[in-house]
């Protein structure tokens, strides 16, 4: 199998779920907004599948909060990838698959400008060779085809394999295994559904991915 590890970017290269922890704390105090509406807009968060738009048109109507939804989708954009962070450890992790061979690339669902802005204020843009994001080229995980692209701007195809890493088990890992790769799981303490077929590897960050990779490599 050759050494080509394609790598989500919302909770598994980043904490996503930290960032919006502590946008929703603005955007609670900003609205004058109580308890039960935060709980509220968590559930409604957990809820969403898709692109954020719907999630910031339900809480405009449920809240009666004035300014329009795609003002508030717009500066949850700009506001979240300040918010960004990534584990040092994952970072020299991503910078040893580098220095032993791998191809890397991002392949996230998202916005465009809201996905971008995460990877280059993360550091994450000069630790990989390239990106997809799905608002950017039009294909959304778990489409095979948005894993090919991304094998093709490594300057390689699937034909001869390569690894997935994420925290879905639809779009990370159905997804990589539709489009023939190898699969590791970030865990995030919860245990794989007995209903999916297994991935490949659990872990608990990419690190331990990493490590999972480059013993595999014989790096």
């Amino acid at each position: 199998m050759q050494r080509l590890a394609l790598f989500d970017l919302d909770n598994t290269l980043i904490d996503r779920d930290a960032a919006f922890a502590a946008w929703l704390d603005e955007f609670v105090t900003e609205h004058r907004l109580d308890g039960a509406a935060r709980t509220w807009l968590v559930h409604a968060d957990s809820l969403n599948t898709g692109p954020m738009d719907g999630f910031f048109r339900r809480a405009r109507l449920e809240f009666g909060l004035a300014p329009s939804a795609e003002d508030l989708w717009s500066r949850f954009r700009q506001r979240m990838p300040e918010l960004a962070r990534c584990r040092p450890p994952d970072l020299a992790a991503l910078g040893e698959l580098r220095a032993a061979g791998w191809k890397t690339a991002i392949v996230t669902n998202g916005m465009t400008d809201n996905q971008r802005g995460k990877i280059h204020r993360t550091g994450l843009a000069a630790l990989v060779d390239t990106w997809c994001i799905s608002d950017e080229v039009g294909i959304r995980k778990p489409d095979p085809a948005i894993f090919r692209l991304a094998a093709q701007r490594c300057g390689t195809t699937l034909d001869r394999g390569g690894w997935t890493i994420g925290d879905s088990s639809t779009h990370d890992i159905a997804g990589g295994r539709g489009a023939g790769l190898g699969t590791i799981w970030i865990r995030r303490d919860r245990t794989w559904p007995d209903d999916r077929p297994a991935p490949d590897h659990e872990v608990d960050d990419v690190a331990e991915a990493v490590r999972i990779l480059l013993g595999r490599s014989g790096a």
